[in-house]
């Protein structure tokens, strides 16, 4: 599943040009470096992930807005989430 050198989001990035949350995660999570800028990203998207999840009035609903927000972090890049409606 992952390349042999173990560093999967390196080249999913390369891949698809975008760094997404998720591969901010693991980047913090193997000790690299974040920008401010990166790490504003990722306290916004966990404000909203909490906010939005917080909202759901049903389980069905609640389940459905998890995949999307599991979506979100890893398809959309990061930069998206310093825009002022995640704050």
């Amino acid at each position: 599943m992952f390349p042999k050198n173990n560093k999967p989001s390196e080249e999913k990035s390369a891949l698809s040009g975008i760094v997404s949350i998720n591969d901010l995660k693991e980047m913090e999570f193997n000790e690299k470096e974040l920008t401010p800028q990166q790490y504003l990203a990722l306290k916004n998207y966990d404000r909203y992930r909490v906010r939005q999840l917080n909202a759901q009035k049903t389980e069905k609903d609640f389940h459905k807005t998890y995949l999307q927000l599991q979506a979100m972090a890893n398809l959309t890049p990061f930069e998206d989430f310093l825009k002022e409606e995640y704050f």
